[in-house]
């Protein structure tokens, strides 16, 4: 099972990381991405292919003051 953000994401297996972000609407500008506890480098985003039992956590930076 693929999890994302803590839910279950299996329609998301065989998908790139960046497609999948681009389908979510995520800015990969404003975002850091974990897969499966390492730190993935925005250049690897659509390279990167999701597969089964990925953990991924996807954080938005968020401005304010």
């Amino acid at each position: 099972m693929i999890k994302i953000n803590g839910k279950d994401a299996s329609e998301a297996k065989g998908s790139s990381l960046g497609q999948y972000l681009d389908e979510k609407g995520y800015k990969k500008t404003y975002i850091a991405v974990e897969v499966n506890g390492a730190i993935l480098p925005k250049t690897e985003y659509d390279s990167y292919i999701i597969n089964d039992e990925d953990i991924i956590e996807i954080v938005n930076f968020v401005g304010g003051g």
